[in-house]
């Protein structure tokens, strides 16, 4: 795939983040974008102007004027001193995608930097040299200062790398790989530094996966409710047409799907319940504003996945060179936020539908699910692990972004804590994605004690694929692999889901 600056999509930043040896290249015309550039960087530098960024010091010694003899250094300063991470590295996906999203910042042609810098950060990416990026010290003011220098230094032949399976010191990954360390100059160490590219790739791929839970979601509730003899009455289309959200009319249409031609739906269409508890009857309303909330944290991303976010910015065309905030990370701060409450939405709406499947004061099924209630206990820890998970997904729902915390000596003084909003969004969808296994679970064991009756064609297919993975259970068991061989193969779950309403439409 081509970089250019703009055009990167989320889809794009996943294929390079998980699909294997995927060949990055520059498009075509971004390096005379560059070079131009750069050489209006150059002349700054041989008219004598003092520029921010380009021959002062940074944040609040953006006063102190560099000489000429010392710019290279400032540049090796600034990326030694700001490598200042703490934590577990990021993941190679995570990585991957925050050097891509680097690498098509600097393809705009607005950083100043040479074409070496972006050819040598591309180079990285296709060698598969993954800098070592702790996950925490970001706390996206400057954009996120630490983790990107981070990666600065492994370009620079410091700091540390995987490669081929082995963490190495910067200059021995580099070698191995038939690399030679990048030598800065003026400005680049600080092009390198600017910008939203770590927490909008962990929010990214965090994003990426609570898209297809989301779908998971409806899949889930979908079981739920027939084993629960629930109706889709709820679901007409002229109802959601009266309130006509896109994520709401999308769910309802997807259990509409879904439930289409259920033997169990069928058999009690006559009986006097009028309507099921909200966490059945809402799917729609709560499952689609979800989607809704998902939907615009992708457009926004995408957005900053193809903006200028470092500081300051060479416009060619006027020959400026301004300094601004393109690096506050605001934008993606409060859209993951969004996204983290969310996603707990989903995790406690799922976790009260399991509650129903294994109550039996509110459902029509065995206490438990249990064969022997009293002598087995059945399911019933599955519906506390599951309120567990909830009960953490609430507190890290609390949002990062109103706790500004000022830093660098108050000249950062409202800042966008983006980086722990990325970091709470990748365990919240870990932990929903944990609470749908534990759903999917639970309502495939709760379908076989209503034989002879089944559910729809679609559905059925997707119970006997999951009963491939956790057969019905005949006793006690420890419910732990179960529940691991679900969330393991949810991809898969979904695939035989699509695969199945896709052949019902047609």
């Amino acid at each position: 795939m081509h970089i250019r600056g703009h055009g990167l999509t989320l889809a794009d930043v996943v294929h390079v983040a998980h699909d294997g040896p995927v060949v990055v290249e520059i498009a075509p015309d971004v390096p005379a974008r560059l070079a131009h550039s750069r050489a209006l960087i150059n002349a700054i530098l041989a008219e004598g102007r003092i520029v921010y960024g380009v021959n002062t010091g940074f944040g609040k010694l953006s006063s102190v004027t560099i000489s000429p003899a010392a710019l290279t250094e400032l540049q090796l300063n600034l990326v030694r001193s700001h490598a200042c991470g703490v934590g577990a590295p990021l993941s190679e996906a995570e990585t991957r995608a925050m050097m891509l999203l680097r690498a098509n910042v600097l393809a705009q042609g607005t950083s100043g930097v040479r074409p070496v810098v972006l050819e040598q950060l591309v180079a990285l990416l296709n060698a598969r040299v993954h800098p070592v990026i702790p996950e925490k010290g970001s706390v996206g003011a400057s954009g996120d200062l630490s983790p990107l220098a981070h990666l600065a230094l492994v370009l620079i032949g410091e700091g540390e790398a995987s490669f081929q399976g082995e963490r190495l010191p910067g200059h021995i990954a580099l070698a191995r790989a038939g690399l030679r360390p990048l030598a800065l100059e003026a400005k680049e160490g600080l092009a390198l530094l600017n910008g939203t590219q770590a927490m909008s790739a962990v929010g990214g791929l965090a994003l990426s996966r609570l898209l297809d839970l989301a779908e998971l979601a409806d899949i889930a509730g979908a079981l739920s409710l027939d084993a629960l003899h629930g109706t889709a009455a709820a679901f007409d289309a002229r109802i959601h047409a009266a309130r006509p959200h896109p994520g709401q009319t999308a769910v309802a249409r997807h259990l509409r799907a879904l439930l289409d031609g259920s033997a169990i739906m069928a058999s009690h269409r006559d009986c006097p319940r009028v309507q099921d508890a909200y966490s059945l009857r809402c799917m729609p309303q709560v499952h689609g504003a979800a989607r809704d909330v998902f939907h615009f944290a992708q457009h926004t991303l995408e957005t900053e996945f193809n903006s200028a976010t470092d500081n300051p910015l060479v416009f060619t065309d006027t020959g400026e060179v301004l300094s601004g905030g393109n690096f506050h990370g605001a934008p993606v701060a409060l859209a993951l936020d969004a996204c983290t409450m969310a996603a707990a939405t989903l995790g406690g709406i799922a976790e009260r539908r399991i509650e129903r499947l294994l109550n039996p004061d509110l459902s029509e099924l065995p206490a438990f699910l249990s064969r022997q209630p009293g002598l087995q206990s059945g399911l019933m820890m599955a519906q506390v692990t599951a309120a567990a998970l909830c009960n953490e997904n609430m507190g890290l729902a609390h949002p990062a972004s109103v706790g500004s915390l000022p830093t660098g000596a108050a000249k950062e003084d409202f800042v966008s804590m983006g980086m722990t909003a990325a970091l709470k969004l990748r365990t919240v969808a870990e932990n929903l994605a944990a609470i749908l296994a534990i759903e999917l679970l639970v309502a495939t064991q709760a379908l076989p004690f209503l034989r002879p009756l089944r559910t729809s064609p679609q559905l059925q297919r997707v119970e006997d694929f999951i009963h491939t993975l956790a057969p019905p259970l005949e006793g006690d068991t420890p419910l732990t692999p179960c529940i691991q061989a679900l969330q393991t193969r949810l991809p898969d779950i979904l695939d035989v889901a699509r695969n199945a309403v896709a052949s019902d439409s047609t």
